[in-house]
């Protein structure tokens, strides 16, 4: 019945919709449900009722589209467009695929081809390389604290060097975490001999202990260096340059005048002519600081050597000049060089020659007792060993004197009151006196000194004046090394031979 229902009312459908493509079907569900409900209702439900259903429920259909496509116009939208290019997508899908399906044994091969490169059974050069890679990736902090050490060093000898206590308090625990730094440096460099990266910090870290060394050797030349400085800076040196505290004659040290300062057969290597260099630079600046006076001195010398005799008149004052010089002059020699040769004892006490270390019979005498001086006995040691040189104390103080000396003879000249003259030389016999403590007497070569200056001297009285007073120079020094050798020799063994000397003195040419 559905069926002749859906004939009857097919040509109504089609003229209200006025076209048959939008009709619905008989197959149709809905069709068939709305059909079916039609057979159930009475006449009167078909004309008074069933249009103002189907009204109520268009209208509902329609606001429900409305709700619908407010909501969901975007969506309706894409979905419209991507049904659009649906005809094109399959095509291109169909294409890709079989593209696809050809690729897949080519992939295959090359697949097959990869595993049999990075075997990991066999030696593979690229898998090496990429585990070192992996490797370092998970020891990237350990190599950046290994990179950072140069740098951590360079940081740590500068605040320790940095200030005026430079080598007390603080420094020394820096200078000790440099050396612990330093210290590893050459382990991972023992570990890792053939590593360029451990190759470039040690090279590193060697420059920067090279520039500690620099800042010790520049503490020692300090105008102001005490002992307790000089023997922590020694120390310092010893554990940071080991190699200068090598004994051996291999080593030298020379200052810019040539001054060879070498340690043979002693313990303090090459530090001890170090030291002595450092503090005759010192020395040598601290007496440049008189350059004013020196030129003075210079001036009434060239007023010396280029006046003219005149009727008699001389001036009334002179060498004022060059004798403030000497007296300055003196007086700082006198100071610097007590305390070096002192400090250095004291720091190189077992650089020091041995007692009886030298002969008596032989050699050049000293001026005082018939004593071998320090000189003398570095002049034995050269004698006895070809292969070794004297003690750098025993070549230092011998330029030291000489240094002295040759001032004296080029500015004493210049000097012609009696008196100034003889203040002069007692200043040089005291600080003669005040080396002669420490082993390096010089004073009767004091004596030689006054000879050549008046031999060049065309004054006769002068000469003869200065002769005698040359003499009772000698006596004082012999009389005065006699009482310090006698005091040195009780209870030694050596009292009778210094008592016959003293019974039986030299005579004084």
């Amino acid at each position: 019945m559905a069926d002749s229902l859906f004939e009857l009312l097919t040509p109504y459908i089609v003229k209200n919709t006025g076209t048959q493509n939008g009709r619905p079907s008989l197959a149709d569900q809905t069709t068939q449900h709305y059909l079916s409900r039609l057979t159930t209702l009475s006449l009167d439900a078909l004309n008074n009722t069933e249009p103002a259903s189907l009204s109520q429920s268009s209208q509902f259909s329609l606001r429900g589209l409305q709700a619908l496509s407010k909501r969901s116009h975007r969506s309706v939208i894409n979905a419209t467009d991507h049904l659009g290019n649906l005809s094109s997508l399959l095509p291109l899908l169909d294409k890709q695929s079989s593209d696809l399906e050809n690729d897949i044994p080519i992939l295959e091969t090359a697949a097959s081809d990869f595993a049999k490169k990075y075997d990991r059974i066999t030696d593979n050069a690229i898998l090496e390389r990429r585990k070192r890679a992996m490797l370092l990736n998970r020891n990237a902090d350990r190599v950046g604290n290994i990179l950072e050490l140069p740098t951590l060093l360079s940081s740590t000898i500068g605040s320790s060097s940095s200030g005026p206590g430079a080598t007390t308090g603080a420094a020394a625990s820096g200078y000790a975490s440099a050396l612990d730094i330093q210290a590893h440096v050459k382990r991972l460099k023992t570990l890792y001999p053939e590593s360029d990266l451990i190759k470039d910090i040690a090279r590193q870290s060697d420059e920067e202990i090279e520039n500690l060394i620099s800042i010790l050797i520049s503490g020692l030349q300090s105008p102001a260096l005490k002992l307790a400085s000089a023997m922590r800076t020694i120390g310092w040196l010893r554990r940071v340059a080991p190699d200068l505290a090598i004994s051996g004659g291999q080593q030298a040290l020379s200052d810019d005048r040539g001054l060879d300062l070498r340690s043979v057969g002693s313990s303090e290597g090459c530090l001890g002519g170090l030291f002595l260099v450092c503090r005759l630079m010192t020395l040598r600046r601290t007496l440049d600081a008189l350059d004013p006076l020196r030129e003075l001195a210079d001036q009434e010398m060239s007023r010396r050597v280029t006046a003219k005799p005149s009727n008699g008149q001389q001036n009334t004052n002179p060498g004022t000049q060059t004798e403030r010089y000497l007296k300055r002059y003196i007086e700082i020699f006198r100071e610097h060089s007590f305390s070096i040769i002192s400090m250095y004892k004291s720091v190189f006490p077992t650089a020091l020659p041995a007692p009886g270390s030298t002969g008596q019979e032989d050699g050049p005498m000293s001026p005082t007792m018939g004593m071998k001086s320090p000189f003398d006995t570095a002049a034995k040691d050269v004698e006895d060993r070809n292969d070794s040189l004297p003690s750098a104390l025993a070549t230092f103080a011998a330029s030291l004197v000489d240094m002295l000396l040759d001032t004296i003879r080029e500015y004493l000249p210049n000097i012609t009151d009696r008196s100034s003259r003889d203040s002069l030389l007692t200043q040089i016999l005291y600080c003669a006196g005040s080396l002669g403590r420490q082993g390096a007497d010089f004073g009767m070569m004091l004596a030689v000194v006054e000879d050549e200056l008046a031999e060049q001297d065309n004054d006769e009285q002068r000469r003869i004046e200065d002769m005698e007073w040359v003499q009772v120079m000698k006596k004082h020094r012999v009389q005065a090394s006699r009482l310090e050798l006698l005091a040195s020799g009780v209870g030694s063994g050596r009292k009778t031979s210094i008592a016959s000397e003293i019974r039986s003195p030299p005579a004084v040419s």
